[in-house]
């Protein structure tokens, strides 16, 4: 991927356009109404997961005080959780492309949903409702941020190397996450390695045949320049999952309550034609939230250090994310900005706002969205497609759980490739700004984190200019950006510092 420059090679000057292509700018930007579409297409099926997973892991947990999500029992839970989810991120995701006209998706955040469960609604005494309260009350701070310009200005103020850096760190980090989930990646069960290739160090099992079938596919048609070359792959290894399930039934890796029985089994869900491909929606979480709740019971201080957690993640992900989606649709100035920057940070902010409102947990932008622009998305159109069958999904969930992650995750290696060409654009003899670009490249996928790579790589740039001399060349927003980093890294200290738990 060429650097950044004035003119971005997807933008196109001509004649003004009325109608669908004139609103988009869909010519202007180097695109075809077709290709938006098929990007669309390409980057719902690439996170649809979401529906199936975010439900497993708020669906499944009890709160502090016993109780499940919708007040009944975990089936009933895994219910409305999906239903919700497809809901928010298809309303959210419809707004980032009439909004924003921008190519990114918005889903409930991973990540930040693990965190909402086993790290907030554990919590002694707190409930489900407390803790979504939390995460609207951290939306509508960062939505103020926006609307004030000072989340706009801290992005502006990052240096254009830094961006870049972003950009190739998560897409490092998005292929790291699909080799975990299709199972060519996995935790060893002993020895001193963190990780190993497949089961024991070789790749076993049919579902692993699954992905390795699909990524083939897609790099093949990519090299021969096939249009829909992602897209073609997720289907075709889709259509191939089911077909082996029913020859193999082969079943899934763990059991109902979560154990692993069958490493060589299916990752997420089993992909099998379902009985009933239609499903009432059921909506009744939406608005199930207590804004002020967890204050009473975890005291004021432990509630704001939660928010500031919750909104330092939000606040940089977000940031990350938008760069590496312009950067690979090359959509980004000189300066690494992407258009209409302040309308994108204002959608995905109120995002937050909806998913805590929905008792999903927050939504936010999904790097996952650069598999549509990898298929050829450049503007909301392709948004807008992904907004309407997530919408359709909250009727189709039985029909989007036929995708597998071994089916899905090849999009994201390859996705992983083409956001890596963007290395190039980073002075490596220019040790100031190489080495905090190095630590942000590496630490998002060792860490399993954006925001923590872009934290260390802020705070070194920062202690680097100032050990050389250079602290005028500090833009003052990243000084203070820097602090609050250096304090989310030392959240725990600080906790017991102040007597909290």
């Amino acid at each position: 991927m060429a650097k950044p420059s004035s003119a971005p090679p997807a933008q196109r000057p001509g004649p003004s356009r009325t109608g669908l292509d004139g609103f988009f700018r869909i010519t202007e930007r180097g695109s075809s109404v077709g290709r938006e579409v098929r990007g669309g297409l390409v980057t719902f099926f690439a996170m649809a997961y979401i529906v199936v997973l975010n439900p497993l892991i708020l669906g499944t947990q009890a709160d502090g005080t016993g109780g499940f999500l919708g007040g009944g029992d975990v089936p009933r839970a895994l219910q409305l959780v999906a239903a919700g989810t497809a809901l928010i991120a298809g309303v959210m995701t419809l707004l980032m492309g009439i909004v924003a006209n921008y190519p990114m998706a918005i889903a409930a955040g991973l990540g930040l949903n693990a965190f909402v469960t086993f790290g907030i609604a554990k919590l002694p005494e707190m409930t489900w409702a407390d803790a979504m309260g939390l995460i609207v009350l951290e939306g509508i701070i960062i939505t103020i941020l926006v609307l004030t310009g000072f989340r706009q200005a801290v992005f502006k103020a990052i240096p254009a190397q830094l961006k870049t850096a972003i950009s190739v760190g998560i897409g490092l980090f998005i292929t790291f996450i699909g080799l975990v989930d299709a199972g060519v990646v996995r935790r060893p069960a002993s020895g001193p390695v963190p990780v190993e290739l497949g089961i024991g160090g070789f790749l076993n099992g049919w579902p692993t045949l699954v992905f390795v079938v699909g990524l083939l596919t897609i790099v093949i048609l990519l090299v021969r320049k096939v249009k829909g070359a992602i897209l073609i792959g997720i289907v075709g290894a889709t259509v191939l999952a089911v077909i082996v399930e029913a020859v193999g039934k082969i079943g899934s890796q763990t059991d109902a309550t979560g154990k692993l029985v069958n490493p060589a089994g299916w990752g997420l869900n089993v992909p099998k034609l379902p009985d009933q491909v239609l499903d009432v929606p059921n909506f009744s979480l939406l608005g199930d939230f207590n804004l002020l709740g967890s204050f009473g019971k975890i005291g004021a201080v432990s509630a704001i250090l939660l928010v500031f957690t919750l909104l330092l993640a939000d606040f940089f992900d977000t940031m990350g994310t938008m760069v590496a989606i312009g950067g690979e649709a090359g959509l980004l100035d000189k300066e690494g900005n992407p258009p209409n920057s302040d309308k994108i940070l204002l959608v995905d902010s109120l995002a937050a706002v909806a998913g805590g409102a929905g008792s999903v947990s927050s939504n936010t932008s999904y790097i996952e969205s650069a598999a549509g622009v990898g298929e050829g998305a450049r503007t909301g159109l392709a948004s807008v497609v992904t907004g309407v069958l997530f919408l359709l999904a909250t009727f189709l969930a039985p029909l989007v759980k036929i995708v597998p992650y071994e089916a899905a995750t090849p999009a994201l290696v390859v996705v992983g490739f083409l956001m890596m060409q963007q290395v190039k654009g980073i002075d490596w003899d220019d040790l100031e700004v190489a080495i905090p670009a190095f630590l942000t490249i590496v630490l998002m996928p060792f860490t399993y984190s954006i925001t923590a790579g872009i934290g260390a790589g802020f705070v070194v740039y920062v202690v680097i200019k100032l050990v050389r001399g250079k602290a005028a060349q500090i833009h003052p927003l990243l000084w203070g950006v820097s602090a609050l980093f250096v304090i989310y890294f030392a959240i725990d200290p600080v906790k017991t510092l102040l007597g909290v738990g």
